[in-house]
């Protein structure tokens, strides 16, 4: 089961990374000495890394157990820093919760130039068509994660924002619906591998394969969500550990 849940040569996913690295670098939204050191005192700064950080990268990109936290700070800063209404008019400015800068998702990434607040929503790397960000409005809304109860479209946790950087990366490159669900699973999957391992177990016993199972409805809230998860994990015996796939934390 683990290795259909989290393919153990990974899984490819439907765009190409560019040069939005360099943008990001370039931008100010991502120091990239800070964000090397990080990784080289962990130990762990391949090629891999340094060209999505500073490279042209022209094939498909491919998330796998060893690089999903990377992944998950480059989507992240990509979510934070590229312009969007979701950003600029959804939960993130609800006047209740005093501005956008107090949240994980903002406050918590700490490697860019200057305040993470002076790239919220500021640099223009993707632009989208109308129906493309109608699309990621669509999506966005009921892509749930464990570790709040909050959709991507109220990204305030690193994985909620990351998950928004993604989907505008996927509907600039013309990925279909489908396909955005399909791989919004396969990621979220791998950001939080036990959740999802268990998620398989109890469908697995409800006769249902993992190959089989609807991605809107399993990244729900009523499957993703801390809430929904939570009523799941506790009528299942938790599978084996299979990592941490990316903490809350750069």
């Amino acid at each position: 089961m683990q290795n259909t849940v989290l393919p153990t040569a990974g899984a490819d996913l439907p765009v190409t990374w560019g040069d939005l690295g360099t943008q990001l670098v370039d931008s100010g939204t991502i120091d990239a000495e800070s964000f090397r050191a990080i990784y080289e005192q962990r130990g762990n700064f391949p090629i891999e890394y340094k060209k999505l950080l500073s490279g042209q990268n022209t094939e498909s990109l491919k998330i796998t157990a060893e690089n999903a936290g990377f992944l998950l700070n480059l989507f992240w800063g990509l979510g934070l820093a590229n312009k969007n209404d979701i950003l600029e008019t959804g939960e993130m400015k609800n006047p209740a919760y005093n501005g956008a800068g107090n949240f994980a998702s903002t406050g918590g990434f700490t490697i860019t130039e200057g305040k993470p607040m002076d790239h919220y929503s500021k640099h223009q790397f993707l632009t989208l068509t109308a129906e493309q960000q109608a699309l990621v409005e669509k999506i966005s809304q009921n892509i749930f994660r464990p570790c709040c109860n909050n959709s991507t479209h109220f990204p305030d946790c690193n994985h909620g924002m990351a998950m928004l950087g993604l989907l505008e990366l996927m509907a600039s490159q013309g990925v279909t619906e489908a396909d955005m669900w399909k791989t919004a699973l396969t990621v979220n999957s791998f950001w939080f591998p036990d959740t999802y391992l268990t998620i398989a177990t109890y469908m697995q016993n409800q006769g249902i394969a993992w190959k089989d199972v609807e991605p809107e409805e399993i990244l729900g809230a009523s499957y993703s969500g801390a809430k929904g998860y939570a009523k799941i994990a506790a009528t299942v015996t938790k599978p084996q550990t299979a990592g941490n796939g990316g903490g809350c934390a750069v």
